[in-house]
């Protein structure tokens, strides 16, 4: 770990963004996924603004924050990119103006009344706020999300709200998980998409994998993966 930390402080931002991409690239190819068919979310919580510009300038466009009021600041500063934002951290009531009013994606919908609240609070001038359903198939006491059984239910009221577009599903593995287990449970979620989409729901989203299990995530069918310490190097 100490030595991959250190070979990632000594490479660019331009180098950690290559060795990125071309490690999907090759994951597309060696799983038999379409070229293009995995969406990078770049992860820069704690972060500086000047740490994303420099990605942006290199063509990196997705950007995930997990505390609003930290994305808010930055999103201020980096008015000038065309930019798209997502969060992802756990879902708070009393942000969720914010949220509806700063991003354009919600990874970590876990409650119907945080949808109901994102839906009248989104203006009618913005594109519907993109969601996904965070699910928590390990039953984990110290992680937000969805127990399976619930999924079916919370969907079907989120995809009837207007000004919001429930595109699909998220979760994230225990971290003690071994390669077989992560993959488990990154196939569960995509079965349970599946289940949805057979229900008569429009999804095209899996929102899975980190710098660790990424390729594990893409050959269990991730369409989006979230990248932090690849990119950016160990946090602040």
């Amino acid at each position: 770990m100490a030595h991959t930390r250190l070979i990632l402080q000594a490479l660019s931002p331009g180098q950690r963004l290559s060795r990125v991409r071309a490690a999907i690239t090759q994951a597309e190819h060696l799983h038999a996924r379409a070229p293009g068919s995995v969406r990078l979310l770049a992860v820069s919580k704690r972060q500086s603004a000047d740490a994303i510009r420099e990605l942006a300038a290199l063509g990196q466009r997705d950007f995930g924050e997990n505390y609003v009021q930290e994305a808010v600041a930055k999103q201020a500063e980096l008015a000038d990119l065309a930019l798209c934002w997502h969060f992802i951290g756990r879902i708070q009531g009393n942000k969720t103006r914010e949220i509806a009013a700063h991003f354009d994606w919600v990874h970590s919908l876990e409650r119907v009344k945080h949808a109901q609240r994102l839906s009248a609070q989104r203006s009618d001038d913005r594109p519907a706020l993109n969601l996904c359903l965070q699910i928590n198939l390990e039953g984990e006491q110290s992680k937000g999300g969805l127990a399976p059984e619930q999924v079916a239910a919370t969907a079907a009221a989120v995809a009837v709200l207007p000004r919001l577009r429930l595109r699909g599903l998220m979760t994230i593995p225990a971290t003690h998980l071994d390669a077989a287990q992560q993959l488990a449970v990154f196939t569960r979620l995509h079965e349970l998409q599946r289940e949805l989409v057979r229900g008569g729901l429009n999804l095209d989203t899996l929102s899975m994998g980190m710098s660790a299990d990424m390729e594990i995530a893409i050959v269990a069918g991730a369409t989006m993966v979230r990248i932090g310490t690849a990119l950016f190097g160990p946090r602040p």
